[in-house]
């Protein structure tokens, strides 16, 4: 048997990562994510994993690899409203923090999604419950025949990369990962695995960055210009990772220009957030870590507290010149984001009821917690797995960074797009007896014997080789009986056997 991997979702697109991958005959969904800018197909088409509905026969289990909406915001809808009643992973930190994402979501699901389409929050309560926490390096046994284990992936706090195994042939998800530490997070961390299939995001898969002190330099700069000049600076960005990342820069960069202008930052799920940051200290960088008997780096001096929302903000510090708005380095199609970053649009469509002239600045914030084009080529020339697939980017950059896997590496590389299904063979081990007389060609040397000069040149020495080949049949009997090796010449030619 070989493994198939059906992409249901972020296949030669950024949104709504979910993979299902059947590894001799063992069926697990990777991530179980929602397409945040795309409200008329928001989640997979889960009618391809079974047209009956009947989800428990055909998933062995799930595996989330972390909290971002994109990777698990449909699970509870999958759980709760198709009625998937198996076997859920993922690690401590995102059991703990996939609620608070979720819920916040329900407060502005995306417009005209149906009502069939949405869950309530004693939905993903429900679900929650249904969740096994795993512990990074803990190998679980699923079933019999099936085990999984978590790796560090950087990226956010609590993310991991996820290996599967089903006798000899083995698959590595990396849902999100980052192979370079930043200011609260270490960079990916895995064992040099034998490996059949490496399914890996490539959201950056033609970009090389440059240093990270270069980014900061110059968001801090452009930041530190407009509030001096009497403007206002938004960030929007994730509650979760992003958030304590600029927090952490802003607040250094505070302390040393002895700035007294306040940064506020979104109450309510960012509130939780830090407080979870403060708790998982065990998950973020080395040198957070060091530092925390003296210092929690997220306690923020300089923040305030402020409910509201980034859209909110925008409707109102958009129109005036003196203003900023800075963006993470990848907005999902779709999105306001999105179009703010394709260049600087003299006016904007909320919804269909509202437009925004915008005048503000737009600067796009160099910091991601992805990987880049070097780290996938290190991390899959390290694993060295015998295929590749790319999933979690756009198509002309994956179409580039195959190339490259497949010339460098000499590694087959695929591209999915959504709804296709990739069939690679696996490796498949047979364990057999041997008849006497296999094992006795064996035993039989089979010298070769061939001249070399020597160091000197004046002397000839002989070397001897055994270069015996031992050939047999492999017979696989229909009545269940343990596989054997025979001699050729013991071989009878039947054919129920």
């Amino acid at each position: 048997m070989g493994i198939d991997c059906l992409v249901l979702g972020a296949g030669q697109e950024v949104g709504k990562s979910c993979a299902v991958v059947n590894i001799n005959g063992k069926r697990i969904m990777f991530d179980c994510g929602m397409h945040m800018g795309d409200p008329k197909h928001p989640y997979p088409d889960f009618s391809r994993i079974s047209k009956t509905g009947d989800f428990d026969g055909a998933l062995t289990c799930i595996i989330i690899t972390h909290f971002h909406l994109d990777h698990v915001a449909a699970l509870p809808y999958f759980t709760e409203v198709c009625g998937f009643r198996g076997p859920i992973y993922m690690t401590h930190p995102t059991k703990a923090l996939a609620p608070l994402m979720l819920k916040d979501n329900l407060k502005h699901m995306i417009n005209g999604m149906g009502d069939k389409e949405k869950f309530t929050s004693d939905d993903i309560d429900s679900c929650m419950e249904k969740v096994i926490a795993v512990d990074l390096k803990q190998t679980i046994r699923v079933d019999e025949d099936l085990e999984i284990r978590a790796y560090y992936a950087g990226h956010v706090i609590g993310a991991a990369m996820f290996y599967a195994r089903v006798g000899d042939a083995s698959v590595l998800y990396t849902g999100d990962y980052n192979m370079t530490p930043d200011r609260h997070l270490g960079a990916a961390q895995i064992d040099r695995l034998p490996l059949d299939l490496v399914i890996t995001e490539s959201t950056y898969g033609t970009t090389i960055r440059d240093s990270r002190f270069a980014h900061e330099s110059e968001f801090l700069k452009a930041v530190h210009t407009c509030v001096a000049d009497g403007g206002k600076v938004l960030i929007p960005t994730f509650a979760l990772g992003r958030a304590q990342e600029i927090c952490i820069l802003l607040e250094d960069y505070w302390e040393r220009r002895n700035l007294k202008v306040p940064i506020y930052f979104s109450g309510g799920l960012t509130i939780q957030a830090n407080m979870y940051s403060k708790m998982l200290i065990s998950w973020t960088s080395q040198k957070v870590k060091e530092a925390y008997t003296n210092h929690n780096a997220f306690d923020f001096k300089h923040g305030w507290l402020n409910t509201g929302f980034s859209l909110e903000v925008f409707k109102q510090w958009a129109t005036s010149e003196m203003n900023l708005v800075t963006l993470p380095g990848q907005c999902i199609a779709g999105t306001i984001g999105q179009k703010l970053m394709s260049g600087k649009p003299k006016k904007i469509d909320l919804d269909p009821e509202t437009q925004i002239d915008v005048r503000c600045q737009i600067h796009k914030l160099a910091f991601s917690p992805h990987t880049d084009s070097k780290g996938i080529m290190d991390l899959m020339k390290f694993l060295s797995p015998k295929h590749v697939i790319l999933v979690h980017g756009e198509k002309p950059k994956m179409v580039k960074l195959k190339g490259r896997i497949e010339s460098e590496l000499g590694i087959p590389c695929y591209h999915p797009a959504n709804n296709e299904t990739v069939s690679i063979p696996s490796t498949h081990y047979v364990r057999a007896d041997a008849s006497a007389s296999f094992i006795n060609t064996t035993l039989c040397p089979n010298f070769s014997f061939k001249n070399s000069a020597s160091e000197d040149k004046c002397t000839s020495e002989l070397q001897i080789c055994d270069v015996r080949v031992s050939e047999g049949l492999l017979v696989m009997q229909n009545n269940n009986q343990k596989p054997n090796v025979i001699h050729q010449d013991d071989w009878s030619g039947k054919t129920d056997t």
